[in-house]
């Protein structure tokens, strides 16, 4: 075979001279030989282990065969690259925010952050509300497998049960966001949820919570709420059980999702509308519509992000990519939260100075009305609903602990800012 029988970096072997070693195909030999080396690379490669916390940047080998690309000694070589490579685990992940809005970002970060803490190995497609499905849709569609995730809320599922909101959307006791992170990974509400999706509603997917939210303002409205009267026959915008706090109080409540409340007030469908945060409401055009800004509410005092992920997907992967996906959620939920901070104290100042937004605080008397809407809420959900009356009974004993340790040990910071700022600007 002369210069063909050598390998680079080897001795040359002299061929075989058995008459029936002479007769054998060398391409029935090499397709042997490629198929056991496949095998013995698909076995050495099927679970790989990496400790993350030592792991280092791939070793990188650069390959030369000893053959024209054109010959069947070149496929050989192919053969041992395609079988040691491993093609990326696609998820389609739909949020349920239009593109333009704050919360998108969110989702456009866990994305990347799932993409890069898995090596590549999971690879995140990620679209914006309505791309396959409504807001409103993303549960079932994750839960049937016409999407393999999504980023959204829990009380998006407030049609299939009200329970759901009890997971962002409820009367928190004196409970913020992160209290309620806290009670969901620590407390046992982790585990009360996917009962509640999984057993009761039948939804097929697994659900985590992460990314505290600040307390969400009462709304945008023509004129000032200074009574809970004022919402006697307002047609308002909110969801979950929130619609029903609302309802209690006297407004006419509509539910939509984000992208459609600021066309309703438009062209008059609604009167008033609450969404979230003051970089998500600037986002969406709020301010184009109303210029009555009403900050703090006991509607949603707390709430989060939620990514579901559908369960034969969740599944499928190796306990060390479900730590790296538990990873990048967790990462996200506070990445989130110091973004949310630095954004929204900008955005609400801008919507003052700039935008010619007029900020109200919500009087005490109105926050007194939701709570005593809130007692009425509870009640009647925990008589018709046993696991609803467990998880509140399980919120409240986490709250009268967590709360009041809090309220002990954190100094009240209004102090401080009145000492360094207050008449001093």
């Amino acid at each position: 075979m002369k210069q063909r029988g050598r390998v680079a970096g080897s001795h040359a072997t002299k061929r075989p001279t058995h008459p029936s070693t002479r007769k054998s195909s060398r391409r029935e030999f090499l397709k042997t030989a490629v198929a056991a080396g496949i095998g013995a690379a698909a076995a050495a490669t099927k679970f790989p282990s990496i400790n993350i916390a030592t792991a280092q940047a791939p070793i990188v080998w650069k390959m030369q065969s000893g053959w024209p690309s054109r010959d069947f000694f070149h496929e050989s070589a192919i053969a041992l690259n395609i079988a040691t490579a491993q093609a990326p685990i696609v998820w389609k992940m739909q949020s349920g925010w239009p593109s333009r809005d704050f919360f998108h970002e969110s989702a456009i970060a866990l994305a990347q952050k799932i993409n890069e803490m898995s090596g590549g190995r999971i690879k995140v497609d990620l679209l914006p509300a309505g791309a396959v499905v409504g807001a409103f849709a993303i549960a079932d569609a994750v839960s049937s497998g016409l999407l393999d995730a999504g980023h959204a809320v829990g009380v998006y599922a407030y049609s299939k049960s009200p329970t759901t909101s009890l997971f962002g959307t409820g009367p928190s006791f004196g409970m913020d966001a992160v209290d309620l992170l806290s009670w969901f990974y620590y407390g046992g509400g982790f585990e009360m949820y996917q009962d509640l999706l999984q057993n009761q509603l039948k939804l097929n997917y697994v659900a985590f919570l992460f990314g505290p939210f600040a307390t969400q303002p009462l709304g945008w409205f023509r004129t000032p709420i200074l009574k809970p009267e004022q919402f006697k026959g307002t047609k308002y915008r909110t969801v979950g059980l929130s619609a029903e706090l609302f309802a209690d109080m006297g407004a006419s409540v509509v539910i939509l999702p984000g992208g459609e409340v600021v066309p309703a007030l438009e062209r008059g469908v609604i009167d008033a509308a609450e969404f979230n945060n003051p970089s998500s409401d600037k986002a969406l055009g709020f301010p184009d519509v109303r210029k009555i800004y009403m900050l703090q509410s006991f509607h949603q005092p707390m709430e989060q992000f939620e990514v579901d992920v559908n369960k034969a997907k969740w599944e499928a992967l190796t306990p060390e990519l479900k730590a790296i996906v538990k990873g990048a959620i967790f990462a996200e939920s506070a990445d989130y939260h110091f973004r949310a901070i630095a954004r929204n104290s900008v955005d609400l100042e801008e919507l003052e100075t700039k935008r010619g937004v007029r900020v109200f605080t919500t009087p005490k008397e109105v926050l007194e009305a939701q709570l005593n809407a809130w007692d009425k809420l509870v009640e009647k959900h925990s008589s018709a609903d046993p696991l609803f009356a467990k998880i509140v009974a399980s919120q409240k004993a986490w709250a009268k602990r967590v709360v009041s340790w809090k309220l002990r040990v954190y100094v009240d910071n209004k102090i401080a800012y009145d000492h360094y700022f207050k008449g001093k600007q």
